[in-house]
């Protein structure tokens, strides 16, 4: 790093680098998280959900080149890209280069920096996401029907995934005191949140129907996407907008159906199928009740 470029322009210059190349974006990340010196202990816990998610898309093969025999997603090229982009600004920014932040996600990630912990790591993270779905849906709306149905699912998750650390009522209402420590993303129990291996092929575009897929999925993704997200969608999207500073998102969230490059009228493919184990979990955690100043839940204090 040298004092002649701004921290925006170095992190634009390394995200180029490796825009072709899907090793080179996965080593990339990897590097984020060893600061600007190669020496930051505090941050490495957090690689592993990052990895986890990252090494799922490159299965698939998304974040290959948009040219050749096999091309990559455009769209999936451009989130991943707009969360390598921040992290690395953050670095340059704490390693002494030169701002301010290009934007409100380099900020959050810069927050993260300075002070790692797991409400950080995700406001960083998810801040990103965010940005880039918002950004980028016209991209989305290029793809199948069956690839933007699971961007939705994707959203929900990693979204859902944050209230468990930052907002442990409305994720888990009575079982809220084991919610930090499945949402923490410095353990392994956060990639069964983000984790979509189980249902979708490694395989990239996606074939088959929305629903032959649903049909497939059998066990913990069933239970948690039906029995405990869907019936708390409304306010997940709402409590999150707020958390992230991003008014956009409940653009992609209609009635408590999903609405990203995904039509309201298309909305039966959220309503939960007929199961007994999806009925006891619906009793069993009840959506909470926002209080009269729209809290859903205790921020954690350091964690």
């Amino acid at each position: 790093m040298t004092s002649e470029v701004t921290a925006a322009a170095w992190a634009a210059r390394q995200v180029a680098r490796v825009r072709d190349d899907p090793a080179g974006r996965t080593a990339l990340m990897e590097r984020c998280y060893s600061g600007p010196f190669g020496k930051a202990p505090q941050h490495l816990p957090f690689r592993r959900a990052a990895l986890s998610f990252m090494g799922w898309q490159v299965r698939r093969g998304v974040l290959r080149p948009t040219s050749g025999e096999r091309p990559g997603s455009p769209w999936w090229r451009a989130v991943n890209e707009r969360i390598l982009r921040d992290g690395c600004e953050a670095v340059a920014l704490s390693g002494g280069l030169p701002g301010p932040a290009s934007s409100r996600t380099a900020d959050q990630w810069l927050s993260f920096a300075e002070r790692p912990t797991a409400r950080a790591w995700y406001r960083a993270h998810n801040g990103s996401v965010v940005a880039a779905y918002l950004e980028h849906r016209g991209l989305a709306e290029a793809e199948n029907e069956t690839e933007r149905f699971f961007m939705n699912v994707v959203l929900c998750r990693v979204l859902y995934a944050h209230t468990l650390v930052a907002a442990p009522r409305l994720s888990l209402g009575p079982l809220r005191p084991l919610a930090p420590f499945l949402g923490d993303p410095r353990l392994g129990m956060t990639g069964i949140f983000l984790q979509l291996s189980r249902v979708l092929p490694d395989e990239y575009p996606l074939g088959g129907t929305v629903r032959s897929h649903l049909d497939s999925e059998i066990g913990f993704g069933r239970l948690l996407d039906f029995g405990v997200i869907v019936p708390r969608l409304q306010q997940l999207y709402e409590w999150s907008a707020l958390e992230l500073s991003a008014p956009g998102l409940l653009d992609c969230v209609r009635d408590g159906s999903p609405v990203y490059a995904w039509p309201f009228e298309d909305r039966r493919v959220w309503q939960p199928p007929r199961s007994a184990a999806i009925r006891m979990v619906h009793r069993a955690l009840p959506p909470a009740r926002l209080t009269s100043g729209g809290s859903l839940g205790r921020p954690d204090r350091g964690g």
